[in-house]
């Protein structure tokens, strides 16, 4: 009896706390079902701006949208977007849920000529349905400020300090050398320059003209007459390495301005009012954080002629210079040759292939040695590229080595060019050293025997010939016969990883044992139910349906909760009639803990539940 008694109290906590954990669901989803029937896509934007004034263009969606699609701005410069930003909130006051969610896309536009534009609108997706934003009408007036050289006390760094980009060539051919300038333009004091973020060049090989500069060259400019301090804080040789429209988006630069403002000074003495009424006490200054966008750029590649294309063509295109080189021409066997060629000029030098040379079979070659002599100045790239070559003659005799050519694309020209070297003859004599290591093709006094009647050789046909000059060192089977050992090594390595991904994958592992484990769990449940164990039966229920959609869909089970559970499984694509099933399958199981009348019918009806939904989404699965 006084086991009872104690219990009661508990028994009753559990129970308001079971229909205090349904109530809280059902309000959660019921102002999810608010916020859909309440969706709103709307853009906003000022309604006026100055010429070279930049401004924000924002989309905001009070939902979790996807697929969002931008309008298409023609009448102003891109600088910035579509940068996404999240917001969320959930607020629960006196039992009422509320969740706030909104997506926001905000782009940063600059005005570039006056007139009225309208900007089409944009559309996202949200469950399974598009929306559209509004559209928008901006006016964009003259800026009388920048053209009166005027400075005011909130805008004046907007058109005092901006930085634009030129190009020296914007039709050149694929591979050919352009420069890339950008200038800033201030009539304000400038500190913190930060130009970090302008050396991206998509579709380009690029070179920094700059980089070795700790100080920037600074002119005086005049436009429009106003005066401007001038100073190149960014060079790039560009080398364009596919033909067609290419794009060179905005560079942006972070600085701080330090603007002139006019604020008035008083006291409560006429005396100083006065004094500080002259205009040179008026004077304020206030440093201001600025983030400077440069314009975009289009460059339209010419692809390089097919027409008279050399057959040794490998790239280059500039203006070069070709200079061949051998030390000598007469030599003994195994006596080292060297052979030089230098590729000078301006252009793509770093790009440029060693040229093909046939040698004689019976000369051992190593690859080249390549010397690079690159100058990097405000002009461009330029230097030379040496391609040195050691050559050692194995047999005695008289070679030609065929002239060598190199040709390159001269864009000035518009045509191709092929250089050429001379014919080199070279003479082997017979080296000093030991003759085991030269091949002849008479006969030696070991290959013969006097047999009294005749002299004949001691191998008869047929004969085991090989070409003159063939080597196993560096031959086709030598490098065969050193692929072989990392061959089998990268095998054991793939076999190995595998394996380790393979253990490693907790995610399929779980996936794999869900239904095992959830199976385990029901027939524990089964038995707490034959001996009417109402809080190990509810336990157990609970940790197979838990247990079984954290496992199978890979969920954390701190994500888990009736508060999330049908986004979770949205995003992991659940039939959404199986997430209902299965969240009404947990209500259900909270709520026939706590309530009253016959547990036994309640608990068996609860069983066999939750063991239909597992079944269910095991089926829809396969």
């Amino acid at each position: 009896m006084i086991k009872h008694i104690i219990n009661r109290p508990a028994q009753k906590a559990a129970k308001m706390k079971g229909m205090v954990v349904v109530l809280v669901a059902l309000l959660t989803f019921s102002s999810l079902n608010v916020l859909a029937d309440n969706v709103q896509f709307t853009a906003t934007a000022k309604t006026t701006v100055k010429v070279g004034e930049q401004f924000q263009l924002q989309y905001k969606l009070n939902a979790e949208g996807s697929g969002f699609r931008g309008p298409k701005i023609s009448d102003f410069q891109v600088l910035t977007g579509p940068n996404t930003s999240t917001n969320q909130s959930v607020q629960i006051v006196n039992g009422k849920v509320t969740r706030e969610i909104s997506y926001v896309f905000t782009y940063l536009l600059k005005a570039g000529k006056e007139g009225t534009f309208t900007i089409p609108p944009a559309t996202i997706n949200y469950n399974g349905k598009q929306y559209t934003s509004n559209p928008l009408t901006i006016k964009v007036l003259k800026n009388t400020a920048a053209a009166t050289g005027q400075t005011s006390s909130h805008g004046g760094a907007e058109n005092n300090v901006f930085i634009r980009a030129f190009i020296s060539n914007t039709t050149p051919f694929q591979g050919e050398q352009v420069i890339l300038t950008y200038k800033l333009y201030t009539t304000l004091p400038i500190s913190n320059l930060d130009v970090s973020k302008i050396s991206s060049f998509p579709g380009f090989w690029s070179k920094n003209l700059l980089a070795n500069k700790k100080n920037y060259t600074q002119t005086h400019e005049s436009i429009e007459g106003k005066d401007y301090l001038v100073a190149e804080i960014g060079k790039f040789a560009l080398f364009p390495q596919r033909s067609g429209e290419i794009t060179i988006e905005p560079g942006e630069v972070n600085c701080v301005a330090q603007i002139k403002t006019n604020a008035r000074r008083r006291s409560s003495d006429p005396f100083f009012d006065s004094f500080f009424n002259d205009p040179f006490f008026n004077s304020r200054y206030q440093n201001v954080d600025k983030q400077l966008f440069s314009n975009s750029l289009k460059i339209d590649v010419r692809p390089l002629p097919g027409k008279n294309k050399p057959a040794d063509f490998s790239g280059a295109v500039g203006t070069y210079t070709f200079k061949p080189e051998i030390d000598k021409t007469e030599v003994k066997a195994n006596e080292a040759i060297t052979m030089k060629f230098t590729v000078s000029g301006r252009g793509n030098l770093e790009l440029i292939d060693p040229p093909k040379v046939v040698f004689p079979p019976d000369f051992e070659v190593y690859d080249p040695e390549i010397k690079n002599n690159i100058k990097v100045t405000g002009y461009g790239v330029s230097g030379s590229r040496t391609f040195e070559y050691l050559i050692i003659p194995r047999n005695p005799g008289d070679y030609t080595i065929k002239p060598v050519t190199f040709s390159f694309f001269d864009p000035k020209k518009e045509k191709y060019i092929t250089l050429s070297s001379e014919q080199y003859h070279i003479k082997v004599a017979r080296g000093s050293g030991n003759q085991g290591n030269i091949t002849y093709s008479g006969i030696s006094h070991e290959d013969i025997q006097y047999i009294g009647q005749d002299i004949r050789h001691i191998k008869l046909p047929p004969y085991k010939l090989k070409p003159i000059g063939y080597f196993f060192f560096r031959s086709l089977n030598y490098y065969l016969f050193l692929l072989v050992p990392f061959l089998i090594f990268l095998v054991i390595i793939i076999i190995w990883r595998k394996n380790v991904n393979r253990r490693n994958n907790i995610a399929l592992t779980k996936n794999k044992k869900a239904t095992k484990i959830a199976k385990k769990r029901l027939k524990t449940a089964a038995t707490y139910l034959k001996e009417n164990n109402e809080n190990e039966f509810y336990v157990e229920i609970s940790k197979a349906l838990w247990g079984y959609i954290s496992d199978k869909f890979n969920i954390p089970g701190s994500e888990l909760s009736l508060d999330n559970v049908k986004d979770k499984l949205l995003k992991k694509s659940v039939n959404e009639q199986l997430i209902n099933q299965f969240i009404d399958t947990l209500s259900n199981t909270e709520y026939a803990r706590f309530a009253p009348g016959d547990k036994s019918q309640n608990m068996e009806g609860i069983y066999k539940q939750a063991l239909e939904i597992i079944s269910k989404i095991e089926r829809e699965l396969k």
